[in-house]
This record gives C-alpha cells, structure tokens and sequence, in this order.
C-alpha cells in the first residue's frame, strides 16, 4: 500500500483557505493535516474550532487533527464535533494518557499520540496497543520551515520494531521538515504517513509537488 500523504493546511494561504482546499481534494494527497496550536504548549497559535468546522465545509477528505495544546482532555469532543476523524494529541501534554485515548475513541475519532523529538519511543510501550496513529515529530513543534531533525530516522526504525510486535497496522506519520528530497528514506526507515506544508504550499505547482511526493519511487527492501 503506498504510503499516506497528508498536507498540512497550517501553510496554505488563508487568504484563499477553499481555493487551497479544493486543490487537495482534487490531488493526490490522503488527508488534511490540521495542527491546532494553542501560545502555551508550544510557542505559536494558530486556529480553532471555527477554522475547522469552515473548512470541514470544502474538503473532501479525512481531517487529521495534531492538537499542540495543554490539557487537550477538555476538547477532545469539541474537536470531533468540528469535523475531525483522527485525533493526535501530545505524549508530553497528558498526564493520563491512556484516559485522553479511550476518550478520543468514545468520540468516535481514530486516535494518535506525537512525540517531540527529545521523547524517546520506548516511553510509548506501554500504550502502543491501544493507538491507531503515532506522530514523529522531526522538528519541534510550534513553527513551520524548520530542518529536519536527522535522528528521526532511527526514532521511526526503533518505533516500527515495537510496533510490529504489538501492533503492526500502527500507522507510524511524521511531521516536519518533510520534502521531496527525504521523504523515501522516511519511508524505508517504516514511516507510512508523511505530514507536508512549505515544500507543497511554496512549490511552483503544489499539486504536481504533491503527485511528486505521493509516487515517490521506494525500494521496499530496505525497509
């Protein structure tokens, strides 16, 4: 199965949000990334509820929701009400988080734990059964157009080992820095979803760009 593509409409023109939209839903990309931000977990704020349940009107394909926020608990339903089908919210911001993940499950929405690139994996053993999703992040979180982080691809390596022996459909996505030029070694290291934003949204011709990235060719024997 190829892998997922999911752009990130944090770096789409706002100014033009439906005609950005209605791009990816006529391109080859899976799903819309939607990184909520809130000044506190991480330092920058972008959207909320109203944005969401906006563009949910336009878009054709699954919302894929990155909460960076403290105490997500609080929203979880408020999130799935406007329009989200998969919810990842941050190892690093719940206190009790196999509680935050039945409650995104309840809500009826696939759920996903992110790391932050100084968390390491094996902290998420014990939960790695119940999730649908886990987010890499390969830069930290609250900016877009940072350098990839290059230790994520041992991050991803030691995290498809563990998924596979506890749950291998996990779908290992990473959010960062991704572009035309790293995107099949992500792949090969056993990331199966890939978050893009500038390297779409700066492009010449986002929609090629997204093509690109979408049959990027992969030597599966390296994996």
């Amino acid at each position: 199965m190829k892998h997922i593509l999911a752009p990130s409409i944090l770096t789409a023109d706002f100014a033009n949000l439906r005609r950005d939209i209605e791009m990816i839903n006529d391109s080859d990309a899976d799903w819309f990334h939607v990184d909520v931000m809130d000044g506190v977990f991480v330092p920058n704020i972008s959207f909320g509820f109203p944005v969401i349940r906006a563009a949910k009107k336009y878009a054709k394909k699954p919302f894929d929701v990155h909460l960076m926020i403290v105490n997500p608990e609080k929203y979880i339903e408020e999130f799935a009400s406007a329009g989200a089908d998969g919810i990842t919210v941050h190892f690093e911001a719940c206190t009790h988080l196999h509680r935050v993940v039945q409650q995104i499950k309840a809500a009826g929405c696939k759920a996903g734990v992110a790391i932050n690139p100084h968390t390491p994996v094996v902290l998420l053993k014990d939960i790695l059964h119940e999730l649908d999703l886990v987010l890499v992040m390969s830069v930290n979180p609250g900016f877009g157009g940072q350098a990839f982080i290059p230790q994520t691809y041992s991050k991803i390596k030691e995290l498809r080992q563990l998924a596979n022996q506890v749950n291998p459909s996990l779908i290992i996505e990473v959010d960062g820095g991704v572009n035309i030029g790293n995107i099949a070694e992500l792949i090969q290291a056993g990331a199966n979803a890939l978050v893009v934003g500038n390297a779409i949204f700066a492009a010449e011709n986002p929609s090629q760009m997204i093509s690109d990235l979408k049959n990027i060719p992969v030597n599966s024997q390296t994996i």
